[in-house]
Formats: C-alpha cells, sequence, structure tokens
C-alpha cells in the first residue's frame, strides 16, 4: 500500500504493531425504479449558457458515466458527468424527463 493510503500514524515503536489502511467504500448502484432524480436548469458560472443539471444519481461512477452518455447521445449534445451529477449543454429539461422515465428513473423537476 502507499503511504497516501496510511492515516494518523507516523511512527510506532511497537514490535507487533501494523498499519491500519482505510478501505474505499464501494458504492452500489440502486435499481433506477428506487432512485428519484432531480432535473434543473442552471446558469451560474457558465457565462449565462443554459446547461440542464440531473442531480440525485446514487451509484457508481462507472454507472454515472453510462447514463450521462446515453442522455448526450439521446439529445444530441454535449456535457459531463462527475461527482454524483450530469450536466448537459443546452435546455432539455422536457426531453431528458422522457429520456429518463423511459429507462425507468423517477424524476422531479426542480425550479421554474
Amino acid at each position: 500500500m502507499s503511504k497516501n493510503n496510511r492515516r494518523g500514524v507516523v511512527y510506532s515503536t511497537k514490535d507487533d504493531f501494523s498499519y491500519e489502511y482505510e478501505q474505499e467504500e464501494t458504492l452500489e448502484t440502486l435499481p433506477p425504479n428506487q432512485q428519484t432524480l432531480r432535473i434543473l436548469l442552471d446558469r451560474k458560472a457558465r457565462k449565462g449558457k443554459t446547461v440542464t443539471l440531473i442531480e440525485g444519481f446514487i451509484g457508481t461512477e462507472e454507472d454515472l458515466k453510462d447514463l450521462a452518455k446515453v442522455l448526450k447521445s439521446k439529445c444530441g449534445v454535449g456535457g459531463s458527468a462527475k461527482n454524483g451529477e450530469i450536466i448537459i449543454q443546452g435546455e432539455f429539461r422536457d426531453k431528458v424527463m422522457t429520456i429518463l422515465a423511459q429507462e425507468g428513473y423517477n424524476t422531479k423537476r426542480v425550479g421554474g
């Protein structure tokens, strides 16, 4: 293990001491029917350009990126997926809601 994963102990004089490594939590992806995704439009810190934000995804980063890829290809635009949220370039809130409903996700419209 690397030194970065060791926490709290710099040096020990005990003969039988062993480091305790922090285990990475493996987050399992919930089934689509158990997730409620919040869909909103955002213009903040984007130089006035509108994006569609999908928040509330519970699962692995890989599954998040797969869902983002499906949404981006069906909307025909770019975007990104990180930190549990998907960003779709443009104002596609209604279209994203129908796509997610077809995939089996519960959706909730947030904001105007």
